[in-house]
């Protein structure tokens, strides 16, 4: 669920990629099993290096969120829909990669990012106004890009306040049972939204490492914790579990729009397809990569989801984590999760970051370019925790973000970026059916989970 951000010496990943230039050497071959291969490069990424890192992409507090997901589409209907969600979104990564072929061969570039694909396929409509105004094209990404990794910001917020906030007042109640999934009440327990305000200068801290090669121990830490973490919660819930004629099969609408933000939130990482494949090494095995980690990460999504619901039931949490016991094992996967958590926001930040400050920066004069970077910072990690202390409920924020801006991302913009690439040099009429069929799903699921959304939030 990371995104992109432009080519340059280094990504919001913190790794190395080799700088291009248009005028570099470029094959513009035929055969789309050797397109947009980069000549002479040898220092990329090996494909089962990019199968980390997509799979790493993938895994984070949207997988948490699943089982409630689950909950709120049924114990038959969760799994299917998740599965329907997730080929659609691979689909859509698998246009968004073609579409950027197609148009690189065109300009003779060798790479085009997300923003650059969109509006350079504008570029090509027959529209003049379409046209005149491609530039909005990456304008909009730009927008959409930083909506959604601020939001994955406020999301880390809440996530982070209510694990530990539940490891902390556990600490002494706790009956070291962890077969039991009894989550200890407190009467006097400081609010999450306190939690939050104490890690606002840790955060503010945090995102002034500018240098992500900086966090690269602790970003390999964390993964470590992060695999550790679903490997304890995979052993727990595989253990006892109920009977699930219990559960609903199927629930209502409303209920289900919740799904789908969560959903979409969890299998949106459209973002990090085109800049991981710009870094390999041969990237013409890329979208083998790409279907295989996928594959991967859809398993991953249903097993959790679905297991996750078995298992607890009607008393899941928003976060999986929250619903495990409250003995030390189990809350040392919860403080395991936070700290890559915590990590993981400045490389989501990094993204936002990296698109606000240069603009920022570039309307004052050189003595002031500082100061306004660091005020941006401060105030971007203020906001996020400003709009986590407002909206303090984790599904709520989840399914949100996926129902606002992920689902553009990665339902809305790729299939009509298909029809404007390839409408020019003639387009099936099934290829703008199926096309038209999914952006109308997205706009569905962008209309009705954003709306619900709100109401929950208002009504809460």
């Amino acid at each position: 669920m990371m995104a992109h951000t432009r080519l340059k010496s280094e990504n919001y990943n913190g790794y190395s990629s080799t700088e291009v230039s248009p005028t570099d050497e470029y094959s513009s071959l035929t055969s789309e099993s050797s397109d947009y291969e980069k000549q002479g490069e040898v220092t990329g990424t090996t494909w089962y290096q990019t199968l980390i890192h997509l799979l790493k992409g993938n895994i984070g507090t949207g997988l948490l969120g699943l089982p409630l997901a689950v909950k709120n589409a049924g114990i038959v209907l969760g799994p299917l829909s998740l599965m329907v969600i997730c080929a659609i979104s691979l689909h859509c990564m698998d246009m968004l990669v073609r579409c950027a072929h197609q148009l690189s061969r065109r300009k003779q570039l060798p790479f085009l990012d997300y923003g650059d694909t969109v509006a350079s396929a504008l570029e090509g409509t027959p529209s003049p106004w379409l046209r005149a105004h491609s530039i909005w094209g990456r304008r909009l990404i730009d927008l959409l890009l930083i909506v959604t990794q601020l939001g994955f910001c406020c999301v880390y917020f809440v996530f982070l306040a209510d694990n530990v906030k539940q490891v902390v007042e556990s600490a002494n109640g706790t009956t070291n049972n962890c077969h039991s999934n009894e989550t200890v009440m407190f009467t006097n327990s400081m609010d999450s939204r306190l939690y939050m305000l104490c890690f606002l200068p840790f955060l503010i801290l945090l995102v002034f490492i500018h240098n992500l090669k900086y966090l690269a121990i602790f970003s390999l830490l964390a993964n470590i914790a992060m695999l550790v973490s679903v490997i304890m919660i995979y052993q727990y819930i595989l253990k006892d579990i109920p009977n699930p004629s219990t559960l609903p099969y199927v629930t209502d609408g409303r209920s289900y729009t919740l799904f789908f933000g969560t959903a979409i939130f969890a299998a949106e990482g459209i973002g990090t397809i085109l800049p991981l494949e710009n870094k390999m090494q041969y990237p013409q095995q890329f979208r083998p990569v790409l279907y295989v980690g996928m594959i991967l990460v859809t398993v991953l999504y249903i097993s959790m989801g679905t297991l996750g619901y078995l298992r607890f039931g009607d008393a899941i949490r928003p976060s999986i984590t929250l619903s495990l016991p409250s003995c030390w094992l189990y809350q040392s996967v919860k403080l395991l999760y936070s700290f890559a958590i915590f990590i993981t926001y400045a490389l989501q930040f990094y993204v936002a970051a990296e698109i606000i400050i240069p603009s920022a920066t570039s309307r004052v004069g050189e003595r002031w370019t500082v100061v306004v970077n660091v005020a941006v910072r401060i105030l971007l990690v203020c906001l996020t925790c400003v709009l986590a202390v407002l909206i303090p409920r984790l599904d709520i924020v989840i399914s949100l973000v996926g129902s606002v801006s992920s689902s553009v991302l990665a339902l809305i913009i790729p299939p009509l970026l298909e029809i404007a690439t390839y409408y020019s040099e003639g387009i099936s009429r099934w290829a703008i059916f199926k096309n038209i069929l999914i952006g109308l799903v997205g706009f569905l699921g962008f209309a009705a989970g954003t709306s619900v959304s709100l109401w929950e939030l208002a009504s809460s």
